[in-house]
């Protein structure tokens, strides 16, 4: 049985929100529902245990990534690359070509995109102080937590924290997408990548607490941008891996990112529940991957 008491609140970052205590405990880990995809390594469901650990209300934001560059002169992955990669359907029109991901080809590669540029080099952060910092690589992802005082959460305690005290439940706050007609997340709404209905307000990242927080108090677990962990990705080593505290495995090639942004769309990614999960190198940047930082429980 997961704790039902209720959250505490805990030490606080230097620039970020009061982290959130968790009481940890045994819950059942991945799903093996219709909806779940086999590759990304979302079943077999095992009862995992995770200590007591604090984690984030919401992801970082612009301002406190700007209070973390301000302060240690940190320099992003994108930055150095002098380039990232921007969904096609936030650019202007007459945006000039640029290169395409084959697989995927509403990925534009952007010269000049970056976390103060989400969209080029003529674009800024005007109005989206406490929207998500986005362009952040695992690398930033780090650095940034390290400088806070905490760390990136583990695929466990990630998943522990999403679900806020449900038992295999899809979604952070139970079953339907949109309980009572009610949106609760940032995903894409209608034809993807073509036409967004934008019934959820928002197309692109939305505030970092723009929609209510799951049972743990925790804001935007599903939807919005793709949060890093800090665990290696692997679609199997899980199935006879630890139970206890898990981390993932020694060493591997991509990190395992969880919740989901606001591109995704049943037709093509359901990966907006709580139990999905998608790799990507430690380097790689994108306009909806952003952060959240997790750390000790604390007193």
């Amino acid at each position: 049985m997961l704790s039902k008491r209720p959250p505490e609140r805990s030490g606080a970052a230097p620039t970020g929100p009061r982290a959130i205590r968790l009481d940890g405990g045994w819950f059942r880990m991945g799903s093996d529902e219709a909806l779940a995809y086999p590759a990304d390594g979302e079943g077999p469901v095992r009862r995992v245990r995770v200590s007591p650990f604090a984690i984030d209300p919401h992801c970082v934001s612009n301002a406190s990534f700007a209070s973390f560059v301000a302060a240690t002169g940190h320099v992003t992955d994108a930055e150095r690359y002098g380039a990232s990669f921007v969904f096609g359907g936030l650019l202007p029109d007459d945006f000039p070509p640029t290169r395409e991901v084959a697989a995927a080809p509403w990925w534009r590669e952007v010269l000049g995109a970056d976390w103060r540029h989400p969209y080029g080099p003529d674009s800024d952060l005007d109005g989206r102080a406490e929207h998500p910092v986005v362009h952040v690589s695992w690398n930033d992802a780090l650095a940034y937590c390290t400088w806070a005082g905490g760390r990136l959460p583990t695929e466990a305690e990630w998943e522990y924290a999403a679900r806020g005290g449900l038992e295999q439940q899809p979604f952070p706050w139970g079953e339907e997408l949109r309980p009572g007609g009610r949106h609760r997340m940032n995903v894409w709404n209608g034809s993807f990548p073509d036409h967004n209905t934008l019934e959820d307000g928002y197309l692109g990242t939305c505030p970092v607490d723009a929609f209510p927080p799951n049972g743990y108090g925790l804001h935007n677990m599903t939807g919005n941008v793709w949060e890093w962990t800090a665990d290696w990705f692997h679609p199997v080593w899980h199935a006879t891996g630890p139970r206890e505290d898990p981390t993932g495995p020694p060493t591997g090639t991509a990190r395992a990112l969880r919740g989901g942004s606001y591109l995704c769309h049943a037709s093509y990614c359901r990966r907006y529940r709580v139990s999905a999960r998608m790799p990507n190198t430690p380097d790689s940047s994108t306009g909806n991957i952003g952060l959240r930082c997790a750390g000790p429980a604390g007193g």
